[in-house]
């Protein structure tokens, strides 16, 4: 049987976060405040590219904090794909860790299926 579910993802995971950018060929995060223009952030700075500022992941309250200047300083279309990789990296780890076995199929669209079999 199949079911189909629709997520909104927040970032509150490191680990998952760190699978992400490795999968997307990213440096790892870095813990620490960052000047975003005129304020600061602080929790986990990802280094988009051409992205004038990173992306700061609060994991606490998963918050996402960036400045790209309507698209100016970078485009938003890597933060879609950043989160994305998030959400199927975080998927992985959590059915990965209840026993499940997980398959993943990208799409023509630019989607990534994600199909869990639970066990038992």
């Amino acid at each position: 049987m199949s079911h189909f579910v629709t997520i909104q993802t927040q970032i509150r995971d490191p680990v998952a976060l760190e699978l992400a950018c490795r999968r997307l060929e990213l440096l790892a995060p870095i813990l620490g405040t960052a000047q975003l223009f005129l304020t600061e952030a602080r929790g986990w700075q990802v280094q988009l590219p051409k992205w004038r500022y990173p992306v700061v992941c609060d994991t606490d309250r998963g918050q996402l904090h960036y400045d790209h200047f309507g698209g100016r300083w970078g485009d938003v279309s890597e933060l879609h794909r950043l989160v994305q990789s998030y959400a199927v990296e975080k998927t992985k780890l959590e059915a990965r860790r209840a026993g499940h076995a997980v398959i993943e199929q990208p799409l023509a669209d630019g989607s990534i299926r994600v199909q869990i079999t639970a066990h038992g």
